[in-house]
């Protein structure tokens, strides 16, 4: 039998900085020692421990203090004092390498970016020490500038748009080109000590409000939704969140939706299935059957700019693929809907570009097609962060770090 793990007093301390700061960070109002035993369960006597700390640390501010008051309008009771997440010093840096790009984001804990750089460029067959070296140069000007503002680095992901392993190996890019490497060979990853992950998985958790940066407005999920988020470029990703956590799946890999079959006897995927919803709902399958452009000229944003103009003008082509992609989408994810027993579902990418109109129709045929529509009506929307959300969500990944062990970084 294993010999259980004592739990020492900075373990318990870092449980309870940690839970202090997600309670900020999620909450829209500013808070008081008081609101925030009351929130987290923990005592008022440890909270006037654990304040001073952040407070000191620069990672909470105090605000003057406000006197209650009636309904009306005299004063009761003691003064509180707002506590606000002030954020300024402690950073996470996001990278992120995608078929029309890469860069790198550094983000604070109130959601300022410090520093941001993304380079447009076609990344499929590029040589990924190229791509990977280049990155390393610029997210280290980036890293000077932050250092210059005081700003404290605490941790680092990577976002890639393929299978990825522990956190350090990509198993397969298809739209890269890119197969079986070990990304600590690369030096900017070994540098930040960054963690990797799927694009989607980190676009979804940019969608969360509070997950790692201050969040003051609602929006469509919550900071405990559960929800399938869809990542849609030239392939097509998902992720799935469950109470406002994502989930991987046993060895990671949770989320394929691109390579869901929509059809047995459809066309050959690049990963070698057929009918896979890629081929009819992906950005450059999407271009060719619309006839606008063919091979590697199909994957480049002029053609897409193209496909949409001619889609908009009713060109019958364009809008019969369109349509097949509609429909392809809406069987794609009510299977999701069927199988995951989710009722909201976020649409990132390409498809917000077909505009309100194409989303309520993709709605209506995943509401159609789930068994349980009669109780529950899925709903489809597009993504409340639709700013290079995945480059953000692994900015925010990296902010996890000091969220998960404050005392690492105190003092």
């Amino acid at each position: 039998m294993a010999s259980l793990r004592s739990i020492n007093q900075d373990d318990l301390r870092n449980h309870n900085l940690s839970v202090v700061l997600d309670t900020m960070l999620r909450s829209p109002e500013p808070m008081s020692r008081a609101e925030l035993a009351k929130a987290t369960g923990l005592t008022k006597a440890t909270m006037s421990l654990l304040i001073p700390m952040l407070v000191d640390a620069g990672a909470v501010s105090e605000g003057e203090p406000v006197q209650a008051a009636s309904k009306r309008g005299t004063s009761y009771g003691r003064p509180r004092t707002p506590l606000t997440v002030s954020g300024e010093r402690f950073c996470g840096i996001g990278l992120q390498v995608n078929t029309d790009g890469y860069g790198y984001m550094i983000l604070n804990l109130a959601g300022r970016i410090v520093a941001e750089d993304w380079t447009n460029a076609s990344v499929q067959d590029l040589d990924a020490q190229r791509v990977m070296a280049d990155l390393d140069e610029r997210v280290g000007e980036g890293m000077e500038a932050a250092a210059c503002d005081g700003c404290e680095i605490v941790g680092a992901a990577i976002a890639l748009p393929g299978l990825v392993k522990e956190g350090t190996s990509l198993i397969s890019a298809h739209n890269l080109g890119w197969e079986n490497l070990d990304l600590t060979r690369f030096d900017v990853i070994r540098r930040l000590d960054c963690l990797a992950d799927n694009e989607a998985n980190l676009a979804a958790l940019a969608q969360i409000p509070g997950y790692a940066t201050q969040r003051t407005h609602g929006g469509v999920v919550s900071s405990s939704s559960s929800f399938l988020y869809v990542s849609s470029d030239i392939g097509i990703g998902g992720a799935v969140v469950r109470d406002g956590h994502p989930i991987g799946g046993m060895h990671g890999f949770a989320g394929e939706l691109g390579h869901l079959s929509v059809s047995l006897d459809g066309p050959t995927c690049r990963c070698g299935r057929r009918g896979c919803l890629e081929s009819y709902a992906g950005r450059r399958a999407l271009v060719e059957r619309a006839g606008v452009a063919a091979g590697e000229d199909a994957a480049g944003s002029e053609a897409m700019e193209e496909l949409l103009r001619r889609w908009r003008e009713g060109e019958p082509r364009a809008a019969a693929a369109v349509d097949e992609a509609v429909a392809a989408m809406g069987s794609a994810l009510a299977s999701a809907v069927n199988i995951l027993d989710v009722d909201t579902v976020l649409l990132g990418g390409m498809w917000e570009r077909f505009g309100k109109d194409a989303i309520a129709r993709i709605e209506r045929l995943t509401a159609a097609q789930t068994l349980a529509r009669d109780v529950v009506t899925p709903r489809v929307r597009p993504q409340d962060v639709n700013t290079r959300p995945a480059l953000r969500g692994a900015a925010e990944t990296g902010l996890r770090r000091f969220l998960d062990e404050p005392l690492r970084h105190l003092g």
